[in-house]
């Protein structure tokens, strides 16, 4: 009984450090996108424009976002939510500070990365859309937990029983939008949307379903982990 025991809980153990790995890949692909110079991901939107008018990190703003989807989280469950989402929706706040942890730390050790050109901004963007991809597949693999933005379309399309897929697609929208008039108000201009923006928004999802079908695949992880069993033992 304890060696099964021990068994699930190093299991559960190395599910939340994927998930967590996930996280990391997901604030490099943000900060990569934001580091072409040609926008970034909507759901990065906002924390970004709020990052480039206010004294407030893109990480800071990235968690202050989040927790404020928490917090309507809590009132889209209201009278309809069971007690597990409410852990669900607790376990995104430490997950929430990492994230926005990550981002900092990913933005400094980014800091001198310049664009000299077009093409060398359209390499960076689609090495941000690739890594971003990874980190969604991470995040998903384990089934431990969802980020805020996820967790707020899945309570709302509950509450209100509508559809996530078309749910989440006009909430990225809504997240655009208010970030280009939150970026006229404070600068007058739109700043940090643009094209790479738009393309973010459409790859990401087809990457990270080519990546779980046939990268990251059930057989393929059991492969890898198999090999690196072999490894261990020789």
């Amino acid at each position: 009984m304890q060696w099964k025991n021990s068994k699930v809980m190093k299991q559960l153990t190395l599910r939340y450090f994927v998930f967590i790995l996930g996280l990391y890949f997901l604030s490099l692909g943000v900060v990569c996108i934001v580091k072409s110079s040609l926008g970034t991901t909507p759901i990065s939107s906002i924390n970004y424009v709020l990052s480039l008018n206010t004294p407030v990190t893109l990480g800071t703003a990235t968690f202050l976002l989040n927790m404020l989807l928490i917090a309507g989280q809590f009132m889209l469950i209201h009278g309809i939510g069971s007690r597990k989402d409410v852990v669900e929706i607790l376990l995104q706040i430490p997950f929430s500070f990492a994230f926005g942890a990550f981002i900092d730390i990913n933005m400094w050790l980014c800091s001198g990365l310049e664009v000299n050109s077009y093409l060398t901004a359209l390499g960076l963007l689609a090495a941000g859309c690739l890594t971003q991809a990874v980190g969604v597949v991470f995040e998903l693999k384990p089934n431990v937990a969802i980020m805020s933005a996820e967790g707020f379309v899945k309570y709302a399309a509950r509450r209100y029983n509508r559809d996530f897929g078309k749910l989440k697609v006009r909430f990225d929208v809504a997240l655009v939008t208010m970030a280009a008039l939150l970026s006229l108000v404070l600068s007058g201009t739109i700043e940090g949307i643009r094209e790479g923006t738009a393309i973010a928004a459409i790859t990401t999802g087809y990457t990270v379903s080519f990546l779980s079908l046939h990268v990251f695949s059930r057989s393929n992880l059991q492969t890898m982990a198999g090999l690196l069993h072999i490894h261990r033992y020789a």
